[in-house]
């Protein structure tokens, strides 16, 4: 604990020197900071997916580190401290956890996400800020699959829920169903709105498939750039680019990789 304490507040230490003695660090603003933020978020999950923890270790720093340049700003700028910011999660930690540090019941983690919802719904009442809907608290900047997943999750703590996975894919087969309906006749904007709505379909699938439905395209989006990539160095190895084969030659290359294991 001691270790972990001097290394934050030496982290603490060198953010106050840069910010007194760097002209790039001064000059940045909650703004400037919020792309890259966003960026070493992303850099996060790529690392997250890939299961690199080296990389793990060195992304989760760098978060870190604008947490505390946010902190500092908001400290200079007379809004809150760093000590202010992390007791403030300590005590929201401690009132959505009564069946850790209170005398409340819970059966499984279902029960806890939902006295979680539940007890975030008192705070806001209790600080007077009026929310019209339940899905209120999901950001509106979220990627749509990560989004859609978050509203979903919402709308079952107040009961709207499928029963069972059995209907949430016979949901997947009506919504296919109705958007190639739409492509046989050739609405477009018809076609844009069921694509959607299977889209959204089977992100619901994939949550009582228990699956992450951000982190399963992911996985398929560089498994499919890995496969292509030894295409290429293939078709190059035989002197030809991708571009000159035929659609036929390519599917061989294609398959002839698909046949070889991948080994991380």
């Amino acid at each position: 604990m001691e270790e972990t304490a001097n290394s934050f507040m030496r982290l603490v230490k060198i953010m106050d020197e840069l910010r007194e003695q760097c002209p790039w660090d001064r000059k940045q603003t909650i703004h400037t900071l919020r792309h890259m933020t966003i960026e070493e978020t992303y850099e996060l999950a790529d690392a997250i997916t890939d299961e690199n923890w080296p990389g793990i270790k060195e992304e989760l720093g760098d978060i870190m580190l604008h947490l505390l340049f946010y902190a500092k700003i908001g400290t200079e700028q007379n809004r809150f401290t760093l000590s202010e910011a992390i007791n403030s999660v300590c005590e929201k930690l401690i009132h959505r956890h009564p069946h850790i540090y209170g005398d409340v019941q819970v059966k499984d983690e279902e029960d806890v996400k939902r006295n979680w919802e539940q007890l975030k719904l008192q705070e806001r009442n209790e600080q007077g800020e009026l929310k019209k809907s339940v899905l209120s608290g999901v950001p509106r900047s979220l990627p749509s699959v990560v989004k859609a997943v978050r509203i979903q999750e919402k709308a079952k703590q107040v009961g709207f829920e499928w029963e069972n996975k059995a209907d949430v894919w016979k949901k997947v087969e009506e919504e296919s169903n109705e958007l190639q309906e739409a492509v046989q006749q050739n609405e477009q904007d018809r076609i844009e709105e069921e694509f959607g709505d299977l889209l959204f379909s089977l992100v619901n699938y994939a949550r009582f498939l228990h699956i992450d439905p951000e982190a399963a395209l992911e996985k398929t989006n560089k498994k499919f750039i890995r496969r292509f990539q030894q295409m290429e160095a293939i078709a190059a190895e035989q002197g030809k680019h991708l571009a000159g084969l035929s659609l036929a030659e390519m599917d061989a290359i294609w398959n002839e990789v698909k046949k070889q294991k991948h080994h991380c």
